[in-house]
């Protein structure tokens, strides 16, 4: 019998022993807490989305008897177009920059007839009706042309956002009642951008506590989520 280093010293130059490589295959317990660690994320998502859910599934589908909006939902919601719009200094401002707080929109030419100057002064008397909860809501006008703002309308507008927003763009945004024009209307947009609710064309004083009725309900439905100031 040969001694293990004779034998060893007999193999041929260049020969080496076969060797094996075991590649470790991934543990049960491994691959269960990677699912797991998804499943934890998923539920982190759900959880911050939850307030948002809950307080829309409240406003929209857990609607106590009885109780009727004075404005119209919009179904589906429409989201703000991917647009820039013009400030009254001729600067460029993407629509975007509205989102992160609820808006009252209005709508009309510059020139603002009899119907535009009611709107833009219920704007102003919804807003401060809210008390402590206006700073939730902002006013917004938005201009269809390039016609000049009269200079009268400007103590009108002090704390309002004015925008100059293409026809177009505002017309495959924003959709008027049977029979009225875009113009009529005050437009409720929530804090994600989402146009959600239509006030009754040429809504006149009688009818703001109506109105006001609507906006506050908004806003109880999403205090836990909505915070003032963008």
């Amino acid at each position: 019998m040969k001694h293990p280093s004779t034998a060893q010293a007999s193999q041929t130059p260049g020969e080496q022993p076969l060797g094996l490589t075991v590649h470790e295959l991934p543990l049960p317990e491994r691959a269960g807490s990677v699912v797991a660690g998804r499943w934890r994320m998923l539920l982190i998502l759900l959880v911050c989305a939850a307030p948002v859910i809950a307080s829309y599934f409240t406003y929209y589908v857990i609607r106590p008897e009885g109780r009727r909006n004075f404005g119209e939902l919009i179904e589906p919601q429409r989201p703000l177009p991917v647009a820039q719009g013009l400030n009254l200094q001729g600067q460029t401002v993407p629509l975007s920059g509205l989102k992160n707080q609820w808006l009252l929109v209005s709508v009309a030419p510059a020139a603002c007839d009899a119907v535009c100057q009611s709107n833009l002064y219920l704007q102003r008397q919804l807003r401060e009706s809210l008390g402590r909860e206006k700073d939730r809501f902002d006013r917004v006008w938005l201009i269809s042309d390039d016609a000049p703002v009269p200079d009268a309308l400007q103590p009108a507008l002090q704390g309002a956002t004015v925008l100059r927003v293409p026809a177009l763009t505002l017309s495959g945004w924003l959709e008027p009642a049977a029979g009225s024009a875009l113009s009529d209307h005050l437009y409720v947009v929530d804090p994600m951008g989402h146009w959600m609710m239509r006030l009754p064309p040429r809504l006149g004083v009688e009818n703001a506590s109506r109105a006001k009725r609507d906006l506050e309900r908004l806003l109880r439905a999403s205090r836990s989520w909505d915070q003032p100031g963008r």
